[in-house]
């Protein structure tokens, strides 16, 4: 017998037990977006390599260590893409879109990154983007936020999460600040773990959220990123504390947030909840005003977020907010001579005049009570039933799967009745 083919570690199956929950988190997720005027960019999975190490940054996790990348059979390096900004970015420069005015954008999709398969953290993963460009005040970023706590509300999951802001100013606030932080961390080197030795000299502001206890007990006495913080930038960020404190949203400073991709700049935020263990942030994002000329646009002030589709679904099934619409709303239930037919001809029918219902035909023949059992167990509302005699008059037996009460309605009428279940 052959080895059977096993999936790759950390790339997973949706199985049809487990999409309906996927669709309504999807769908929900598009219909809050949709509601603030933004549109749909869809972008290709891989992209040239370069795209990523220039805008996301050579010593970063996600390029260093994580990505997918292969040469091509014309030798270039391509990479699936660890993220979506890069690519969107990408997208709006080589399009002109940036060109001709603001752009309000969304997407969604899988992503890949090579990392340890764990519980919410996957080799390929998916998310969901926002990204604007064109707009540079505070009113937008607070947008995004007010966008983000929707959803949360939408989903029902907005007492478990909360919201954690920072503004990690501009290039030269933060080239100034890496001065004096990477002399404090000189200076403690010996409390410092491999890792964050490594981060030292090439990307210390991550340093700042390190998990190991022993060295944020010494952060606590770092030189914070406020006290380095121009004029543009502080006013930036009173602005947007002011927007969300009118809009009531709740908010945590965290003078430590700082992202983990090069690009940003000024606002960052995240929104973490506590009932995933260890991988609890479930959206992130902020400013990047300097990736698109970074990337050979002309100098454009943007802002976005993402969010992991993952780990919102597994948030949603933590707690038991799993409720979906049932796949199959009814279930075509025939035996007789030119039954099979007739039921075919009246499920289109009925799809046609009730759009989103959710009609099955039965087919592979069996009694009734085979085709019953199958309608359960697809999770049918209803069972229309045809026989010879309802083919001959013209009706058709309405059962009740939930209630056990059934009636006969004429095929005309039958529609009204089932409408109610869309």
């Amino acid at each position: 017998m052959a080895k059977t083919i096993q999936a790759i570690r950390g790339m997973n199956d949706c199985l049809p037990t487990q999409s309906p929950l996927w669709q309504k988190l999807e769908n929900t997720v598009k219909h809050v977006i949709s509601a603030y005027g933004y549109n749909e960019v869809r972008m290709p999975i891989v992209e040239e390599t370069n795209l990523f190490s220039r805008a996301v940054g050579e010593e970063t996790d996600v390029v260093s260590k994580e990505m997918y990348t292969f040469e091509d059979r014309n030798g270039d390096s391509l990479t699936l893409r660890p993220e979506g900004t890069a690519g969107c970015v990408r997208a709006c420069i080589q399009n002109s879109l940036i060109n001709r005015d603001e752009q309000r954008l969304w997407y969604m999709g899988p992503m890949f990154r090579h990392e340890r398969p764990q519980k919410g953290r996957y080799r390929q993963f998916h998310q969901c983007g926002v990204e604007v460009f064109g707009l540079n005040g505070p009113d937008v970023d607070a947008e995004l936020i007010m966008m983000t706590a929707r959803l949360w509300r939408e989903l029902g999951i907005d007492k478990h999460v909360r919201l954690e802001l920072n503004s990690i100013g501009s290039l030269e606030d933060r080239a100034n600040y890496r001065i004096a932080l990477v002399a404090f961390l000189e200076q403690h080197v010996d409390v410092l773990d491999d890792d964050c030795k490594r981060r030292m000299h090439t990307n210390p502001l991550r340093v700042l959220d390190t998990k190991n206890p022993d060295i944020q007990a010494v952060l606590g006495d770092a030189p914070r990123l406020s006290d380095y913080l121009g004029d543009e930038s502080k006013q930036h960020f009173a602005g947007l504390c002011e927007l969300l404190d009118a809009a009531g949203i709740e908010y945590t400073v965290n003078e430590r947030l700082v992202r983990g991709l090069d690009y940003y700049n000024r606002t960052v935020f995240e929104w973490i909840t506590e009932s995933l263990g260890a991988q609890g942030t479930v959206c992130g994002g902020g400013r990047y005003d300097g990736l698109v000329e970074q990337l050979g646009g002309k100098a454009t002030p943007a802002v976005g977020f993402a969010m992991g589709l993952e780990r919102l679904v597994l948030m949603l099934e933590t707690l038991e907010l799993t409720d979906v619409r049932r796949s199959v709303d009814v279930y075509m239930v025939t035996a007789g001579e030119g039954t099979m037919m007739a039921g075919l001809k009246l499920a289109e029918q009925l799809r046609e005049q009730v759009p989103g219902l959710r009609v099955m035909n039965h087919f592979g023949g069996g009694n009734f009570k085979k085709q019953f059992k199958r309608a359960d167990k697809v999770g049918a509302a209803v069972a229309l039933v045809l026989g010879e005699n309802e083919v001959a008059d013209g009706t058709v037996v309405l059962k009740d799967l939930i209630g056990g009460t059934q009636e006969t309605y004429s095929q005309a009428d039958v529609t009204a009745k089932l409408a109610e279940l869309v």
